[in-house]
């Protein structure tokens, strides 16, 4: 059991540390405990209890820096709720088969539409809040807790790529406001795997930890080194996330 730990224990080190800078950490963390040999529904919500700790320290880290946008993320959190809610009642009664083979795809997509944007987060280009705005960020703050209680990999990449695209945020501001809803969808998804009886403490609770200290050193990359530290970082997440759902696909 002590190699075990010691896998989980590392692997989710680096995977906090990287969920932080750059969203996908799950592509590291869930695939560690699967390594082990545990079940993918018990995965999935050790996962979930592990992350939730390191993304909680996150999003306060980045809120005492003034670096998350409130006005808009406070009413993204009620949306994010709901759909994490909906997600994990929906993955606990159906397999994920459609998102296994959808997901790498727009994933993809997201990294190479950034990788030929050399200027895409690099300086803010946020000009306020509109109804329009406001309602497409209503929406997919709703589809990606959706997504990120019955599914989960790229989640992080997903809501940085929306903030930069949709409302002209940087990376590091992006990185923020996405960190503060994955916790929400986290919080959300771990009280209800936990109703459920689908997390397995001896390995998540060390976890945690580790977990707590990684996300504890990547949020303070991010806020020293900026968005010329974190653009390359997630561009490779995103590519890396989505080759590895296309392998597990085919």
């Amino acid at each position: 059991m002590f190699s075990q730990l010691l896998i989980v224990c590392s692997l989710g080190f680096i995977a906090a540390a990287v969920d932080a800078i750059a969203g996908g950490g799950g592509l590291i963390s869930l695939p560690a405990l699967l390594l082990i040999g545990i079940p993918p529904h018990l995965a999935l919500g050790t996962n979930k209890f592990a992350a939730t700790l390191g993304a909680l320290n996150s999003s306060l880290t980045f809120a005492r820096s003034g670096k998350v946008y409130i006005p808009l993320v406070k009413w993204q959190i009620i949306f994010t709720f709901l759909g994490a809610s909906l997600g994990v009642i929906s993955v606990l009664h159906i397999t994920s088969d459609f998102l296994n083979k959808v997901v790498p795809v727009l994933i993809l997509f997201v990294g190479l539409y950034t990788l030929f944007h050399k200027d895409l987060g690099i300086h803010s280009e946020f000009k306020g809040l509109t109804p329009k705005s406001l309602i497409l960020g209503f929406l997919f703050a709703l589809a990606l807790g959706f997504y990120d209680g019955f599914f989960g990999p790229g989640t992080g990449s997903f809501l940085i790529f929306l903030f930069i695209t949709l409302f002209g945020f940087d990376f590091i501001t992006s990185s923020a406001n996405a960190k503060v809803l994955n916790f929400v969808s986290n919080f959300v998804s771990l009280i209800l795997f936990a109703w459920n009886g689908k997390i397995l403490y001896t390995y998540g609770i060390p976890m945690a930890i580790f977990m707590l200290i990684g996300s504890w050193v990547g949020t303070k990359l991010v806020l020293k080194k900026g968005a010329r530290l974190v653009k390359p970082i997630f561009i490779t997440i995103s590519l890396a996330v989505a080759a590895k759902l296309i392998y597990q696909s085919f």
